[in-house]
């Protein structure tokens, strides 16, 4: 038993997802981006518009994990890009339960999921930031370095990340 449990979000948890964003993604990026950089990208990527666009028009699927007392505590969106590619946009969770097995719960939970709506063997690709400490924890989950890429997102700024890819076989999980 992994001590959470995963809803599917919806729309109406946009605000939800961004109060959560709002207490991860700076913690996860103050040491390696700029506060001007984080606030322009808890914008464009965590405005309420935005996450309903996502869903709406874009394909994303967010899961919310949960504790045993239904506290939220990490989110994880999937989209799909082509007929066997699947990218995990987004995988966050809250300080507070970083090391205790959230993230891998996410993780496996969004395997899961694409595996149900995909039955046949895919990739699955993520872009991480090359100085974020979460790589060793995609690395151990079975991912590896494809490529990098410097990607530019607007007012000048770049995401710079691995894009890192694994196999998924049906035949798994």
């Amino acid at each position: 038993m992994s001590g959470y449990r995963i809803r599917r979000a919806t729309t109406a948890d946009c605000g939800l997802i961004h109060a959560l964003a709002e207490k991860v993604f700076p913690d996860t990026y103050r040491e390696i981006l700029s506060p001007e950089q984080l606030d322009y990208m808890m914008e464009w990527m965590y405005s309420l518009e935005n996450l309903r666009r996502q869903m709406e028009e874009e394909g994303h699927v967010y899961f919310i994990a949960s504790d045993n007392e239904g506290i939220p505590c990490g989110y994880v969106s999937v989209q799909p890009q082509e007929a066997d590619l699947f990218h995990l946009q987004k995988i966050y969770v809250l300080p507070a339960y970083q090391g205790k097995h959230c993230g891998s719960f996410l993780f496996r939970e969004a395997l899961r999921y694409i595996r149900d709506v995909h039955p046949s063997p895919c990739r699955v690709e993520l872009n991480v930031n090359r100085h974020n400490k979460a790589l060793l924890f995609y690395e151990r989950m079975g991912m590896r370095k494809l490529r990098e890429g410097d990607f530019p997102i607007g007012n000048g700024y770049y995401m710079n990340d691995y894009i890192m890819g694994l196999e998924l076989d049906t035949s798994e999980g």
